[in-house]
C-alpha cells in the first residue's frame, strides 16, 4: 500500500498543485493524510479544499489556524495586549488576517466542514507498525510540536503515551526524521509557507507490506513569482506577511519550529527597531499605539459579526 501524507497547505493551490502533481509522477496511490493548516495565511482559502476533498480515500486532521478560523482564538490572545501594549500589532495583524479568512469560507459554505475535523488519524500497517497522524504533537494542533532542537528527553514527554510506533506530524514547516525511545517521529514539512532555505514544498510518501514500510520525503519546487502575483491580487488584508515567506524572508527568523506567534514577534521588534532609528521614536510609537488601539475595537467587532458565522 501507498499512503501520500502532506500538511500546512496555507491556501496556497499552485504550491499543492505541484505536490499532487509530484505524487501521481510516483505511480498511484491508495489513501491521502492531510494533516491540518488548510486555508488560512494565504491567498485562496476555498480552492484547496475543494482539490484536496475530491481526492479518493482522503482523511484529515484540525491544524491550529482551522481552530483559529472557527473560533476566536490566535496565536497571541488580545488579553495579553493589554498587559504588553508590544503584542498590539501581532493581535491586530492576526485578528484582520483571520477575520478574512473566516469570512471568505463562511460565504463558500466550509465553516461546518473545518468545525467538524478530527484531532488525529490512526492506522495500522499490513506489517502491525501503528501509524498516527496529527498536526502538531499527539493531542495537541497547537504548541511547539515535533522540533530538530528538542532534547530527546522532551520529546519522549511530547510522545508519551500517544499509542503508536511511527508519528507523522506537520506545524513547524521544517522536515525532520528522529527516533525517539521506540517511537519514530517524523515531520513531513509543509506545502506552502516555507520557512527552510530551499523554498520548496514538501511531504512524505509511505510505502508499507507485510514485510515492513519505507518513507520517502519529497521535495517539490513550485511557482513561488505566481504565487506571490496571487497573493498581491487577493485582497489579503496582510500580503506582505504572506509574500515573505515566497521570498525566504521567514528563513532567517525563523528557528525550527517557530510558529506564528514568534515570526509576527520577529518582524514587529524589527519594525520598531527601524522606527526608533529614524528618530522622534516616542512620538511616532505613541501615535502608532493610539491608531492600533482604534483599529483592535474596530476588528473585534468584526471578528463578532454575525456575518462571519456559519
Amino acid at each position: 500500500m501507498r499512503l501520500a501524507i502532506l500538511s500546512d497547505i496555507h491556501g496556497n493551490p499552485l504550491a499543492l498543485d505541484a505536490v499532487l502533481a509530484d505524487i501521481q509522477s510516483q505511480g498511484e496511490v491508495d489513501a491521502y493524510w492531510v494533516l491540518g493548516d488548510f486555508a488560512a495565511l494565504g491567498y485562496d482559502p476555498v480552492t484547496p479544499l475543494e482539490k484536496i476533498t475530491a481526492l479518493p480515500h482522503a482523511s484529515f486532521t484540525r491544524g491550529n489556524t482551522d481552530r483559529y478560523v472557527v473560533t476566536e482564538d490566535l496565536p497571541v490572545q488580545p488579553e495579553k495586549a493589554l498587559q504588553d501594549p508590544a503584542l498590539l500589532p501581532q493581535v491586530i495583524e492576526a485578528t484582520r488576517s483571520f477575520s478574512w479568512t473566516r469570512g471568505y469560507l463562511s460565504a463558500a459554505g466550509w465553516l461546518d466542514w473545518l468545525t467538524n475535523l478530527p484531532l488525529e488519524v490512526r492506522l495500522t500497517l499490513p506489517d502491525g507498525t501503528r501509524l498516527l497522524g496529527v498536526h502538531a504533537s499527539p493531542g495537541r494542533d497547537d504548541g511547539p510540536g515535533i522540533q530538530l532542537r528538542h532534547s530527546d528527553g522532551k520529546l519522549e514527554q511530547r510522545l508519551a503515551g500517544c499509542e503508536a510506533d511511527v508519528v507523522i506530524v506537520g506545524h513547524t514547516h521544517v522536515p525532520l526524521d528522529r527516533q525517539v525511545g521506540r517511537i519514530r517521529a517524523i515531520n513531513l514539512g509543509s506545502v506552502s509557507n516555507p520557512v527552510t532555505p530551499g523554498l520548496q514544498a514538501t511531504y512524505v510518501l509511505l510505502d508499507a507490506d507485510e514485510q515492513g514500510y519505507r518513507i520517502q520525503l519529497r521535495r517539490v519546487d513550485y511557482d513561488r513569482e505566481a504565487a506571490i502575483k496571487a497573493i498581491e491580487h487577493s485582497r489579503h488584508p496582510t500580503p506582505s506577511f504572506l509574500t515573505g515567506f515566497m521570498r525566504g524572508e521567514r528563513v532567517a527568523s525563523s528557528d525550527p519550529g517557530t510558529g506564528l506567534a514568534n515570526v509576527l514577534r520577529t518582524r514587529r521588534r524589527n519594525e520598531r527597531e527601524q522606527t526608533t532609528a529614524e528618530g522622534d521614536s516616542g512620538r511616532i510609537i505613541t501615535n502608532l499605539a493610539t491608531s492600533l488601539l482604534v483599529e483592535t475595537i474596530s476588528l473585534r467587532i468584526a471578528w463578532d459579526d454575525p456575518f462571519y458565522d456559519s
